[in-house]
C-alpha cells in the first residue's frame, strides 16, 4: 500500500498509510483502549510501518524508516514501540529472522485471542524470505493438548517452519 505524507494537528509530519492499513490501525486503537492500553502516534506509525512492509522488518529497518517521518528518532523509541505491540498481541516477531509481523488475524477479523492464548504458525520461505502466518485450530488444538497432558498453563505460542513457497518451488 502506497502512503503519503501531510501534517498532523501539532505541525508535525504525520505518515498515513493505505485505507485497508488505517483500518487495521484503527482496530488495533480499540483493541487497546479496551485493554486500557493507549496507542500513541509512535506506535501506531510503527505499527503502520509494519503492517506496509512487504516482508518481516527489522528493528532498525523500522529505525530508519521512522526518521523520515520522527526527528531525533533512537533505537529504543523503536524498541519500546515494539514491546508493546508485542505485549497487546498486534505484531509477532520471527526469532529465525529477528524481525516482526503484524498478526493479520488479529487486526483482520472481529475476534481476539480466546483464553488469553496467542498462538501463532509461520511458514518462512527460506529462498525468498517470504512469510505467511497460519491459525491452523488443529495446530493449537494440538498444542494445547499436549500442554495441558504435562499439566502446564500454555500462554503464547510461536511456531516457525521454514520450506520453500510455492513462487520459489
Amino acid at each position: 500500500m502506497g502512503k503519503d505524507d501531510r501534517q498532523d494537528e501539532t505541525g508535525t509530519q504525520a505518515t498515513v498509510f493505505g485505507v485497508e492499513v488505517e483500518r487495521m490501525l484503527d482496530r488495533a486503537q480499540d483493541m487497546c483502549r479496551r485493554h486500557g492500553a493507549r496507542l500513541t502516534q509512535q506506535r501506531r506509525l510503527v505499527l503502520g510501518l509494519v503492517l506496509s512492509a512487504d516482508r518481516p522488518i527489522g528493528a532498525y529497518d523500522l529505525l530508519d524508516r521512522l526518521r523520515r517521518d520522527t526527528k531525533g528518532a533512537a533505537p529504543p523509541t523503536v524498541y519500546r514501540a515494539l514491546d508493546f505491540l508485542l505485549e497487546q498481541g498486534l505484531i509477532h516477531k520471527i526469532e529465525r529472522l529477528s524481525a516482526f509481523v503484524a498478526c493479520r488475524h488479529m487486526l483482520h477479523s472481529a475476534h481476539e485471542c480466546d483464553n488469553h492464548l496467542h498462538s501463532a504458525q509461520f511458514l518462512i520461505c527460506t529462498k525468498c524470505g517470504h512469510v505467511t502466518e497460519l491459525e491452523d485450530s488443529q495446530i493449537v488444538h494440538a498444542l494445547v493438548t499436549a500442554t495441558q497432558a504435562r499439566q502446564f498453563s500454555l500462554r503464547t505460542s510461536t511456531i516457525e517452519a521454514e520450506g520453500i513457497c510455492a513462487a520459489c518451488a
